[in-house]
């Protein structure tokens, strides 16, 4: 239960550390998860916030606020470009949802008084974006990023000096609490406001914290991870199709043995290339399957596959 002195308005500047509860319980993400990952859930309470661009991973930072152990004081503002996509955030409790196609100066409103801004938009909109909203941003607020490839020195260019800044790489299982999110803390930022910006991540999942120079290797695993795994779902979806059965039973056979064995690497605890053993028996049908991945030499494409990633990112960092 939080202390009596609880009643003072919440800051990213000044946390309320005394105020913040601690307790064990299970995440809810439905029953599989309740069985799998019990998590340290933070009670938080954070100013009025702006999420500027709505797209997956705005979204996925507007599931984190919208927990129930996150409280934002002032409520949530988020902007996109679509009437229509405004429309559909509009009826979610404490969020005031502004399209800029009928509200033009929707950026300038929404971070006016928020105590924190989450620059969400595409990595070639941050700029224009930074130029719009910086007059209008408060002296003590902390500025998210979760823009790909854009780099902190970018914003330290186009904000006022000594703004609060933290790069977020979160990716789109955090809008279900299952997320993993790379974070690294800016000059400007002082250590208080960076450990209230992780407490809000880790209602989202997972949370590590690297210098900037990780953030696209992060992104290259991570956040785009989710993509390989749906990726390696379609083909072997395919293969079962192709072996005769229906679409709706190759998805209970793929996507109940990616649940399974996920569930089983996590509450197991041991290494996938042992887990792997177990499934392996000498001379068997999976020995040989395995073989003829191997033969397409899978870790080499990995790497060029996340290499590429890499690449991308640092092509964004030069607006490219």
């Amino acid at each position: 239960m939080c202390c009596s002195t609880c009643s003072r308005p919440a800051s990213l500047t000044k946390p309320r550390n005394s105020c913040i509860a601690i307790s064990v319980i299970f995440l809810v993400g439905g029953p599989v998860v309740e069985k799998i990952k019990p998590r340290l859930t933070l009670v938080l309470e954070l100013p009025t916030a702006a999420i500027l661009g709505a797209g997956s991973m705005g979204r996925a930072v507007l599931s984190g606020l919208l927990s129930p152990d996150v409280t934002v004081n002032g409520g949530i503002r988020t902007t996109n470009r679509s009437v229509q996509k405004a429309a559909a955030l509009a009826g979610l409790s404490d969020v005031t949802a502004l399209a800029t196609e009928s509200t033009p100066e929707a950026n300038v409103r929404a971070v006016t008084g928020a105590g924190l801004v989450v620059i969400a938009v595409k990595p070639y909109m941050v700029s224009d974006l930074l130029r719009e909203i910086r007059d209008a941003l408060e002296p003590d607020v902390v500025v998210v990023s979760v823009a790909a490839g854009v780099l902190l020195e970018s914003f330290e260019r186009s904000l006022p000096a000594s703004t609060a800044l933290v790069r977020a790489m979160p990716n789109t299982p955090a809008s279900i609490g299952l997320g993993v999110t790379g974070l690294t803390q800016g000059g400007s930022t002082t250590n208080e406001q960076f450990a209230l910006i992780r407490r809000l991540f880790q209602s989202l999942g997972d949370v590590i914290e690297v210098p900037e120079s990780m953030i696209d290797v992060v992104s290259s695993i991570s956040g785009s991870g989710p993509a390989y795994i749906y990726y390696l779902v379609e083909q072997l979806t395919a293969a079962a199709i192709a072996k005769g059965f229906t679409a709706e039973q190759a998805a209970i056979l793929v996507n109940g043995t990616l649940t399974g064995a996920a569930a089983l690497l996590t509450s197991s605890g041991l290494d996938p290339r042992e887990l792997r053993r177990q499934v392996t028996s000498p001379k068997g049908t999976t020995e040989r399957a395995i073989a003829v991945l191997e033969a397409a030499n899978l870790s080499e494409l990995f790497d060029r596959a996340t290499n590429a990633a890499i690449a991308r990112s640092r092509e964004l960092s030069l607006g490219s």
